[in-house]
């Protein structure tokens, strides 16, 4: 499969964001205790903090769509098998490697379903809808984006068969399958569907010039922002979290800003969208070999997976160690769901510690992930080294 320096670098970034966010749920002294997006408790570091990651999910899910559009440009019915592979082969990976990541529960009594998961779903439904024109997919998916809110609102049975339907369509819920195992969807599938058809649409514009790229993805960025900003003023329609005076100026901007991720309201969309254009925009034209910062996030970029899973792993190790060192004993770890290992009490670091733990854990990444990126470009006759 072709590959563009733009996605590279923007999927870079954001994977670069990604670690700032499971850093900070980690390691952060007052995680348990202080939502960085209460406006009642939280400051604007640590609003911005959690805020800025919101990027990643939005922009994971729009290059997926993007690189389906990519590889299904060879030969469609290897494109399709591809894609209907891979998705399985996320959802498989979501509840075995990623959830042990997130908990360390040798006994699996939680099973999360998160974006790598819906993902996995978004490639399976796309393997078949992409028999139909990527501009009516692109339709659809703005239908989806536009108006999934108003299906959100809608009250579905809260337990049984309908109400695991509309959790895995539309709604986080948590449903307690065995006295020992919860399933819990924290990434609907029709939201970020929407998502993934709108950037499989968007996969045409890459075949258009690096510079007519350029300034298509500038004016959908600004487009998209100005949306945003003109439907957020409205307080209308778009976002269930309305907006309003605080206590000073930060806060009021904090609280316009204050958008719903689970699931993902229209504004977060727009918003989230329209700054990744606007990456798209910044990184189209860029000469790798030139851009020391491209050239890394690059790297990063063209290996997700893996990156992803290594720094999952590295990082919840780095926390059970830091916890033993601050006094806790291997008893007082509790690994039960959503519990990651974190004792009861107070530990954990600052916020500037916490910074400093993801500059150093992003920069420890960097030559693992070149020596990947190297070994699976000279090895293209290994297959199973496109699935990670």
């Amino acid at each position: 499969m072709k590959r563009f320096p733009s996605i590279d670098i923007a999927r870079g970034l954001v994977m670069v964001f990604m670690a700032l966010d499971h850093t900070r749920e980690l390691f952060h002294v007052d995680v348990l205790i202080q939502s960085p997006t209460d406006l009642a408790t939280t400051t604007p570091l640590l609003f911005l903090t959690r805020w800025i990651t919101h990027l990643c999910a939005p922009s994971f899910v729009f290059l997926s769509g993007v690189s389906a559009y990519i590889a299904l440009k060879g030969d469609l019915k290897t494109g399709r098998r591809f894609l209907l592979s891979r998705g399985i082969w996320l959802i498989v990976l979501e509840f075995t490697l990623v959830n042990f990541a997130l908990f360390f529960d040798v006994h699996f009594r939680l099973f999360l379903f998160e974006v790598i998961a819906t993902i996995g779903a978004g490639f399976i439904i796309l393997s078949f809808l992409s028999r139909l024109p990527a501009k009516a997919l692109g339709i659809i998916g703005l239908v989806i984006l536009f108006g999934h809110d108003l299906f959100s609102m809608a009250s579905m049975s809260p337990g049984g068969g309908m109400g695991f339907i509309g959790s895995l369509l539309l709604e986080p819920g948590g449903f307690q399958v065995t006295p020992h195992l919860l399933f819990f969807v924290a990434y609907p599938i029709l939201p970020w569907l929407g998502i993934m058809l709108i950037g499989f649409a968007a996969g045409c514009l890459f075949e258009r010039p690096a510079e007519a790229r350029k300034k298509l993805f500038g004016w959908m960025g600004i487009a998209t922002l100005g949306l945003f900003v003109l439907l957020r003023l409205v307080n209308v329609y778009g976002d269930p979290s309305r907006w309003g005076p605080k206590k000073n100026l930060v806060y009021t901007l904090l609280s316009f800003l204050n958008l719903s991720k689970y699931p993902p309201s229209l504004l977060f969309c727009l918003c989230m969208l329209g700054i990744l254009f606007l990456v798209l925009w910044a990184s189209e034209g860029k000469e790798e070999r030139v851009h020391l910062v491209t050239r890394t996030l690059s790297v990063y970029g063209r290996t997700p997976l893996f990156y992803f899973l290594v720094h999952l792993y590295l990082l919840h190790l780095m926390m059970l160690l830091l916890i033993l060192f601050q006094g806790y004993h291997f008893s007082d770890l509790d690994f039960g769901p959503f519990k990651e290992g974190k004792p009861a009490g107070r530990w954990g670091l600052s916020l500037a510690w916490v910074y400093g733990i993801w500059v150093g854990v992003v920069a420890l990444l960097f030559p693992l992930c070149r020596w990947y990126g190297r070994y699976k470009g000279a090895h293209k006759e290994k297959k199973w080294l496109r699935y990670l």
